[in-house]
């Protein structure tokens, strides 16, 4: 608790981290405040407890949970920073095949702020489409007409698609703000914020659900924690795991007139356990979407097909089939996502050109294809160990009986994003205190001495 204390403070004395962190407090109070600004025309205190069913655990929940809550209030932000999440896969994968993109790729800086504008436009589409199907599901979903003050005519649809593309607009505006003015990814801390504000109350539930006659009490209570803070720990081993591959530099010296090569220091290539981080199962929770909208077709509802689709992949995000055939998506996108983001015959030319080898491994292509091999070998326990933490959610409901809503922290995309965002932002403010001398937050020992 005293090095805690001690860390605080020295975070406190850094002038521009400090008004770093006070920036990014400040813009994440105003995302949080919109989030609980309901559209004009709609009544809040009347959307009908059948509408809050609806995101109550399962996929609903789920994207709700993203949002902040901000679904389920019909809010300002109704659609989150997802829409804008959405555009950046799509333009990623589109740089794989569109060679304009992959030219703008190799330009720096200028050509990364070309792609950030085509992927703000892209936002911007998306958010037409999502928009309009957002508000006239709402009556589907079970909000209460009472609650439409304006009724649901073109007069409310055509002003509140445009309040939520703004919203939309304004949330990534606020993401950006806080990578350029603030502390850590902006997009990314906006999605954790959004998903740690939901916790504390389906936490509650769960603690009040537990509480009940025969339900098990405090004592089940504690073993819950116990487990959650122990899937926390396997989380962090994940998005912390990397294999290193061993490199040595050859340096030229001077010697009696003549150059000759000697052995530089040896260094490491760290190839990431899970480099594609939570984008496996995005892709995989956005295909798991097909299977039920499918048997939800009007050709297809009525028969046994259809029947069987709706029930285990419908809203069932906790039953055997949807987890089994999540889980296999996201070990085939675990090997795909890789595949397109660690470009080992990029990694092999760099290595080449400033000089090093892998010791035993000659230069150029040989390396390249000594880098893939090793990045598929650790991408087989990688893949199936985040698939394993993105099915867990499955266990807690049905085996330990976990309440849904507080069941889909126990893995899952939430989890690992809050993990992977929690861990980004303690290394650059570990950064700020190195660099300014101090003990980082994940070192232990006393404060080093500042030199002036």
């Amino acid at each position: 608790m005293k090095k805690l204390v001690e860390t605080i403070s020295n975070i406190w004395k850094i002038e521009e981290l400090r008004n770093r962190i006070m920036i990014t407090l400040g813009l994440l109070l105003v995302y949080r405040f919109g989030t609980r600004v309901a559209l004009p025309g709609v009544d809040s205190s009347l959307l009908g407890s059948a509408f809050s069913d609806n995101f109550d655990g399962g996929i609903g929940g789920l994207l709700n949970a993203f949002t902040g809550g901000a679904l389920s209030n019909v809010s300002v932000f109704a659609l989150g920073i997802m829409p804008y999440i959405s555009a950046s896969i799509v333009v990623q994968l589109m740089g794989i095949a569109i060679p304009y993109l992959q030219k703008l790729q190799k330009e720096g800086e200028s050509g990364r702020k070309k792609i950030n504008q085509i992927t703000r436009w892209l936002t911007i589409g998306i958010c037409l489409v999502q928009a309009p199907s957002y508000l006239l599901s709402l009556g589907t979903l079970g909000v209460d007409e009472s609650a439409f003050i304006m009724g649901r005519g073109l007069d409310w649809l055509i002003p509140s698609v445009l309040i939520l593309v703004t919203g939309c607009v304004f949330a990534m505006w606020l993401g950006e703000k806080i990578t350029d003015k603030g502390i850590g990814n902006g997009i990314s801390i906006l999605i954790m914020v959004g998903i740690i504000a939901t916790l504390p109350q389906f936490f509650v539930q769960e603690v009040v659900a537990r509480l009940g006659a025969g339900n098990g009490g405090w004592m089940l209570v504690l073993i819950e924690v116990v487990v959650w803070l122990i899937i926390i720990l396997l989380s962090v081993l994940l998005v912390m795991a990397v294999r290193q591959i061993p490199v040595q530099y050859a340096r030229r010296t001077a010697s009696g007139g003549y150059e000759r090569n000697v052995m530089g220091s040896r260094q490491y290539i760290p190839l990431k356990l899970n480099a594609s981080g939570v984008m496996p199962i995005i892709f995989a929770q956005a295909i798991m979407f097909v299977p039920g909208l499918i048997g939800s077709a009007s050709f297809l509802k009525d028969s046994n097909v259809g029947q069987w689709l709706q029930t285990n992949f419908g809203n069932n995000m906790f039953g055997f089939w949807y987890n089994l055939v999540f889980a296999l998506l996201i070990i085939v996108f675990t090997y795909f996502y890789t595949a397109i983001t660690v470009p080992t015959n990029k990694m092999a030319d760099d290595l080449k050109r400033s000089g090093g080898f892998i010791p035993g491994i000659r230069p150029g292509t040989e390396t390249s294809e000594y880098l893939d091999k090793i990045m598929s070998q650790i991408t087989l326990p990688g893949s199936i160990f985040l698939a394993a933490i993105a099915i867990f959610p499955a266990f807690a409901v049905n085996l330990m009986g976990v309440q849904p809503n507080w069941g889909l922290f126990y893995g899952g995309t939430s989890l690992l994003i809050m993990v992977g965002v929690a861990i980004d932002t303690m290394q650059q403010v570990n950064a700020y205190l190195l660099n300014r001398h101090y003990d980082g937050l994940m070192k232990t020992g006393k404060n080093r001495k500042v030199v002036a």
